[in-house]
């Protein structure tokens, strides 16, 4: 997958199997072709984001403007919906830029993360469902949900692996945390293999 043009030092991180992942994402990275050259050129095998990327993205630029104003003209429409709309949009494209990494990677890589809202990291059944809403709007098989390692959203990451959602778990600041996400991987696996589903 790596290129001449790689860097070294990631050429090095592949060939140990080490993931590199951009902790960015942004219209003009997309619009600019910016992000497909980076994984083209190995330089980066996934993507991240999270609110704070989104609105350095959103802020610092115009390429959000008309989406922004089209959807200001539809009064019903949350500012959290409205986040999602964009954000979606960029992940979506995102994914597509990745496929061909997580093809190659038979899987195991080339994905691109997005998180669930704040304000639920303590609701198991607020989390399950708002990451199952989102991992069906960006209907990308390599995309991951974000959900935070508090014991709610470990607890969340079980029921949603066994849906066949991917999950990335985040702000794991303990040994003991990690232990958890890794019971709750395996435990939702175990749960999708005895409900007769691939876990592939």
């Amino acid at each position: 997958m790596a290129t001449p043009t790689t860097a070294p030092a990631t050429r090095q991180l592949l060939a140990l199997g080490q993931s590199v992942w951009l902790d960015s994402i942004s219209r003009q990275l997309l619009d600019s072709g910016g992000l497909e050259r980076m994984v083209r050129d190995g330089w980066v095998t996934g993507v991240t984001s999270n609110p704070s990327i989104f609105e350095k993205a959103v802020a610092g630029s115009t390429d959000y403007d008309a989406q922004i104003a089209e959807l200001a003209r539809n009064r019903s429409v949350t500012r959290y919906d409205a986040f999602v709309a964009l954000a979606t949009d960029d992940i979506r494209r995102a994914a597509d830029v990745l496929r061909p990494v997580y093809d190659q990677a038979g899987t195991r890589d080339g994905y691109v993360s997005l998180e669930v809202p704040t304000g639920i990291e303590h609701d198991v059944a607020a989390t399950i469902a708002e990451a199952k809403r989102l991992f069906a709007l960006v209907d990308r098989p390599n995309v991951m949900i974000k959900v935070p390692g508090t014991p709610a959203g470990v607890r969340a990451a079980r029921e949603l692996i066994a849906a066949g959602v991917n999950v990335n778990i985040t702000l794991l600041f303990a040994v003991s945390a990690y232990e958890a996400t890794a019971e709750a991987f395996i435990a939702g696996l175990e749960d999708r293999l005895a409900a007769g589903q691939p876990i592939s």
